[in-house]
């Protein structure tokens, strides 16, 4: 555990529909230390962004309403959270799913059931960039 405190306190948005990869990935930010923001919808994820800040932030592609690509594009396309990482979650990993939230400004694609592992692993790789 002891790599984990580098992550002390990043806030981290998890932006998901299903309550069970929510409550996953919960879990296994809080055990690193991590500060984190819960949104079930796009909307949700949007009022809250400005509100908490994170440091960066998981969406889920398929979502009712607003999907993760559209989520994702209007992030990006806000002044004050362009520089903001998003990471792109879905059960597809097609060439195409990733090529598309490529286009809409994520910065990885991760595919679910994702581990405990590689879920820690996409933040270090941005929280440690930023942090240097």
């Amino acid at each position: 555990m002891a790599d984990s405190k580098n992550l002390t306190g990043v806030r981290v948005m998890v932006i998901d529909d299903s309550n069970t990869i929510r409550r996953s990935a919960e879990i296994f930010l809080m055990q690193a230390g991590c500060q984190v923001i819960l949104a079930d919808n796009g909307f949700d994820a949007l009022a809250k962004i400005a509100d908490h800040q994170p440091d960066l932030i998981f969406v889920d592609i398929m979502m009712p309403r607003l999907d993760g690509y559209q989520t994702c594009a209007l992030i990006k396309n806000n002044h004050s959270f362009r520089a903001t990482p998003v990471i792109m979650l879905s059960s597809k990993d097609g060439l195409f799913d990733k090529a598309r939230g490529r286009i809409v400004g994520s910065e990885q694609y991760l595919t679910k059931p994702f581990t405990r592992e590689e879920l820690l692993g996409a933040i270090r790789r941005y929280v440690e960039t930023a942090r240097t």
